[in-house]
């Protein structure tokens, strides 16, 4: 045995990919999602400046997948095509300045188009980098790596609700702005930066990386090349006649009725539980997300250790299902809507990282790219449907209880829906781990 086909060398080189680059896709999350949803937090004052309902709101925080829902699939297949390097810098710079621009906001309509605009400018990016990992990692390596990533969403949520708290309850009125306004604008700088360096720090792939040696990128590509599921579809033709990406699209369209939900709305919940200084909404929000964090990493560890994936999505559909109903019967109650809500969160964000190593056991190339982009694309339609469900039920019944309930219904579909996703041969599911961590 060969220094180079040692379990050690193996480990240590997955060690490096990973040091070099999801401390950076991590972060570009992060300024991602705290992009998308800091509506969240504009939305506690700019309502009452502006003259906006509750259904205004919801329809323009949704309006945002519809951009992103048309221009998902076309995003993916070029990122595929000309690189991830270029093509995720140019997402990351559009939508800060579009971000950005939501301080210009004056009427319905102006919301409507700039939220349009920002999903447009934020297609491909969530699946152009669950696709760039595949470049890089077997399946069985990939649930930790999709947790690693995606654990942007929840730390988004921890750093970003005491620090939208803050330029809320600071920066209102200055230089004749309101909170929500300094809001969009300060939020977007970290996004334009990291777009700029994007196109110094991320390599188009193995070939690529200038900090991987001959053998390091031999080992690589030979086990993307043996992981590669002996009957997955390559044919972008092959994406839309195939019945299980559609199944998959079912599913994750479910957990994002879940994740929407509380994006857009945890702040509002934890308003109605009694709390009414800006700041201490958003340290409260922290609590959810960091409890996800937590849930998220041991999940993804679990699932990769023991090769299942079907029951560990299952059961964290169906925790965040009871917690989100949970948290309707407990309205006014802070206590026991942060443990209702943080269940839910846990819940909804568990899902993601073992979903994500779902769709590579079915189609790999330009499927792959197309196929990740139109499960993804699909299941965020739930991001419009999800906040206009709850805001239009808010302006009729005066409360948010019966569109959490809503989407706990959908949870419970995605769980049922995920028991009867059957295992693939080379799937995630029925591959041999590695030995070692």
């Amino acid at each position: 045995m060969t220094p180079q086909s040692t379990p050690a060398f193996e480990n240590a080189t997955y060690a490096r990919v990973t040091w070099r680059l999801l401390p950076f896709l991590f972060i570009c999350y992060v300024a991602a999602y705290l992009d998308r949803v800091n509506v969240g937090f504009a939305k506690l004052q700019m309502l009452n400046d502006l003259k906006f309902s509750e259904s205004v709101y919801g329809l323009g925080a949704g309006i945002f997948f519809i951009g992103y829902f048309v221009f998902e699939v076309p995003s993916n297949v070029l990122l595929h095509r000309v690189g991830a390097r270029v093509w995720i810098s140019r997402i990351m710079i559009t939508w800060a300045l579009v971000s950005a621009a939501s301080l210009f906001v004056r009427t319905p309509t102006m919301f409507y188009t700039l939220r349009f605009l920002l999903g447009v400018a934020e297609a491909g990016f969530f699946p152009g980098i669950v696709l760039y990992l595949t470049y890089w990692y077997p399946s069985t390596r990939r649930g930790r790596m999709n947790a690693l990533f995606m654990m942007g969403i929840p730390v988004a949520g921890v750093l970003g609700g005491p620090l939208s708290g803050w330029i809320m309850a600071a920066f209102d009125g200055v230089h004749g702005l309101a909170n929500w306004q300094w809001l969009f604008l300060l939020e977007a700088i970290p996004s334009l930066l990291l777009g700029v360096l994007t196109l110094f720090m991320l390599p188009n792939g193995i070939r690529a990386a200038s900090w991987l040696d001959e053998h390091q990128k031999l080992l690589l590509e030979d086990n993307i090349s043996r992981d590669t599921p002996e009957h997955a579809d390559h044919s972008l033709k092959s994406v839309l006649t195939n019945g299980r990406v559609w199944h998959l699209a079912a599913i994750y369209f479910c957990c994002m009725m879940g994740l929407y939900g509380v994006s857009f709305y945890l702040p509002t919940l934890i308003k109605a539980a009694g709390v009414k200084d800006a700041f201490d909404v958003g340290l409260l929000t922290a609590i959810p997300y960091a409890v996800a964090i937590v849930a998220m990493t041991l999940v993804a560890r679990s699932s990769d250790r023991r090769n299942e994936r079907r029951r560990h999505l299952a059961v964290a559909a169906l925790a965040a299902a009871v917690g989100f109903y949970a948290s309707t019967l407990h309205t006014g109650n802070l206590m026991l809507a942060m443990l209702t809500l943080s269940l839910g969160t846990a819940g909804v964000l568990s899902m993601m990282p073992v979903f994500w190593t779902y769709p590579s056991s079915v189609l790999t190339g330009t499927a792959a790219a197309a196929g990740i982009a139109m499960i993804n694309s699909i299941g965020n339609l739930a991001g419009f449907v999800s906040p206009s469900i709850i805001g239009w039920m808010k302006d009729v019944t005066h409360s948010t209880n019966a569109g959490l309930a809503v989407v706990a219904a959908a949870l419970l579909l995605g769980a049922l829906l995920t028991l009867t996703q059957r295992a693939t041969a080379g799937s995630p599911a029925a591959a041999p781990g590695p030995k070692e961590a």
